[in-house]
């Protein structure tokens, strides 16, 4: 792999291009009604990530693999640190300020974050390629997302998902952790309503019996 050096502002109009260009590839309406064909609320399916066409896909415990350490800091300077929420079930949502499918789903993450918080769901965004901070605390401002987002502007964060989770060049893209920290499922299309409450239901359920 060729290495190449940017300045600061090149490396701004680099991201945002790639976060234009990587938008929009899902195949799934994000509205209420909406839902994936192969949704993991509806009995999901345990392939691999990356295995066949489903565009959400959920894991049985013994197939789950382990996060690796994902920790950085939000859009309003904090650290945040995914190991802090071990014992709970974790959705990561990536998503840019100038992604449509992401405008279309964020109204669904913000009523389920707050639909689950009391069960002990967590949300958690990494916002990846957005030129600046200011656009995607906007963005938070416009839709009233309450929970916090890395801020990772080169997708250095992203890459350290598991292999083949999500598609690095492609947003909005969502992964749901076990109580253990563990790659649960993984959505690669804007998420519905029923699609987020399809996935959470069961992996709620089973960190309840924990």
């Amino acid at each position: 792999m060729n290495t190449r050096h940017f300045t600061s502002g090149s490396a701004a109009v680099l991201a945002a291009a790639l976060l234009l260009s990587a938008c929009g590839m899902g195949t799934s309406s994000a509205g209420d009604s909406g839902g994936s064909g192969d949704s993991a609320g509806s009995g999901g399916d345990s392939s691999k990530p990356g295995g066949g066409n489903e565009v959400i896909s959920s894991y049985a415990p013994g197939e789950r693999e382990q996060l690796r350490e994902i920790s950085g800091k939000t859009l309003e300077g904090k650290p945040l640190d995914l190991a802090d929420y071990k014992g709970h079930v974790v959705v990561v949502n990536l998503w840019g300020s100038n992604c449509g499918p992401c405008r279309a789903e964020a109204p669904n993450l913000v009523k389920v974050a707050k639909e689950t918080e009391a069960e002990g769901v967590r949300f958690v965004g990494i916002n990846t390629r957005d030129p600046s901070r200011e656009a995607a605390i906007r963005f938070e401002e416009e839709y009233g997302v309450s929970y916090p987002s890395l801020y990772d502007q080169m997708g250095r964060l992203v890459l350290k998902l598991p292999r083949g989770s999500v598609n690095p060049q492609a947003i909005p893209s969502t992964i749901f952790l076990d109580g253990s920290g563990r790659l649960a499922a993984r959505a690669l299309v804007p998420l519905s309503e029923r699609d987020l409450r399809g996935v959470l239901r069961p992996l709620i359920a089973e960190q309840k019996k924990a």
